[in-house]
């Protein structure tokens, strides 16, 4: 039976607009497809509102600083352009992707273009509203950092003419261990934060569909925050059973070609994050791999919603002497 939204999330809210069919197959329609842009076209609109796209300069500038010639295929880029000032985006990044700064404060950038009409800016735009982006579980737009608020997302840039949107959000590491913790409390706060997050999307019938160690990152700072919404979807209560899935972390019973509970595909991949996470910091919790175990069952049904696993995940950091927050 497919779990109502008080068994995910503890807590009603108003249901999202969603596809009403009874399995959900995720497909490639062209406004979900990723996007290639000719950024050059686009650079005045970024300079009208305060932000800087990378050049060659600034390419060659980074690498001179960091001594670190010859050995990147960007510098090698860089090199290879005739005019310092065109624009030089990083071969380490997907097309749809490219580097920048904010003028005002030099903040370091990374700008998405995705299509207008796309779940994934359905879902940015969402999670960014003013109800939600308030919710302390809500690790993907915003984190507190002393009295202050620390924005992942710092703005939405539409050219309807053209049905793009450019997401320019704050540049943090590239994926969750790029930034090892060094402590068992940095390293518990870190998978809080990551099994907080996936509570507040269920809570607000959001499932992510590809939960993994690439798609959350840090701030080095003590703070994550999850990323790529590409393959997410915004469901009804009673909502499809998807099919299909093309995410990192793939559950069995999609392996073998049968249906699963959306919400539980979620927690299927958040329990192979914690066990990479796990084997990557060495700190190996026989409490946290217990909670895991019972988040890989081989039928979805079993598995724990992610508020359940919350609450077991806060029991743990009590058993282990730490707060919960």
């Amino acid at each position: 039976m497919f779990p109502s939204r008080e068994e995910h999330s503890g807590s009603p809210r108003s249901p999202p607009s969603s596809p009403s069919s009874s399995t959900l197959s995720l497909d490639e329609e062209q406004t979900n497809t990723r996007l290639k842009p000719d950024w050059s076209k686009y650079r005045s609109v970024f300079e009208c509102n305060g932000y800087h796209l990378e050049t060659a300069r600034d390419v060659k500038d980074h690498y001179l600083h960091n001594d670190r010639r010859g050995m990147s295929p960007a510098y090698r880029r860089a090199c290879a352009l005739q005019d310092d000032d065109a624009l030089c985006g990083d071969p380490g990044l997907p097309d749809n992707l490219f580097r920048g700064t904010r003028y005002k404060d030099e903040k370091k950038l990374v700008v998405k273009a995705v299509h207008l009409l796309s779940r994934e800016l359905d879902i940015a735009r969402y999670i960014s509203s003013p109800a939600l982006r308030g919710d302390p579980m809500n690790h993907c737009i915003l984190a507190a950092t002393g009295n202050s608020i620390y924005a992942a997302i710092l703005d939405f840039l539409d050219v309807p003419s053209d049905g793009i949107c450019f997401v320019v959000m704050e540049e943090w590491s590239s994926c969750l261990l790029s930034h090892l913790p060094i402590t068992l409390h940095e390293f518990l706060s870190a998978i809080h934060q990551c099994i907080e997050h996936v509570v507040f999307l269920h809570r607000y019938c959001i499932v992510h569909f590809d939960i993994s160690i690439y798609n959350f990152v840090t701030d080095y700072r003590g703070h994550y925050a999850c990323i790529d919404y590409e393959l997410s979807r915004r469901l009804d209560i009673d909502g499809p059973q998807v099919i299909s899935l093309r995410g990192t972390e793939i559950p069995p019973e999609l392996e073998r070609g049968e249906a699963s509970d959306p919400y539980m595909v979620d927690i299927w991949a958040l329990a192979m994050l914690i066990l990479r996470s796990c084997e990557a910091t060495g700190f190996g919790i026989p409490e946290l791999f217990h909670i895991a175990r019972s988040m890989l069952n081989e039928c979805p049904d079993k598995r724990p919603c992610a508020l359940v696993v919350l609450r077991a995940f806060r029991r743990l950091l009590w058993i282990n002497g730490r707060p919960s927050q």
